[in-house]
């Protein structure tokens, strides 16, 4: 029977693995998913200012979900440690502020537009600033 230390250490593992993971089939997934994503979010926020309802948007909205909760199965299966680098913190910003466009409808071509901004400085932001860890205080790239 395992004890409570060796399911937490177990849990650690799995998470937060000495080394990220890597999959051979993770890159093209996340090429292939990222450009869907970026092409169907384009669809809904370039939709909002001309009025498009859910129900015109649904397929779009439904497509940037599943791509982007794919994008982040996949971060998060390399090593969960991603979520607290300069990336991993810029998406859960960009989450927060597609958060707040779900709470305020009547703002949230803004909201979405501020998600876009952010989202795109986190996938553009220097190798250092994207991998920066700030559990550790320094760029996860150098330490492996």
């Amino acid at each position: 029977m395992a004890t409570a230390q060796t399911t937490r250490h177990s849990l650690r593992s799995l998470l937060l693995p000495d080394q990220p993971r890597s999959f051979a089939w993770a890159r093209p997934a996340q090429l292939a998913l990222r450009s869907l994503h970026i092409a169907v979010m384009a669809l809904v926020v370039g939709g909002l200012p001309f009025g498009a309802d859910f129900h015109r948007l649904r397929i779009a909205i439904l497509m940037t979900v599943a791509s982007g909760v794919l994008l982040m199965a996949i971060d998060l299966a390399k090593d969960a440690a991603f979520l607290l680098q300069g990336s991993g913190v810029a998406l859960l910003v960009k989450l927060a502020l597609l958060g707040l466009g779900l709470l305020q409808p009547e703002a949230r071509l803004p909201w979405y537009l501020a998600a876009t901004l952010v989202a795109s400085i986190g996938s553009h932001m220097p190798g250092a600033w994207r991998h920066y860890s700030f559990l550790t205080g320094k760029s996860a790239k150098e330490s492996h």
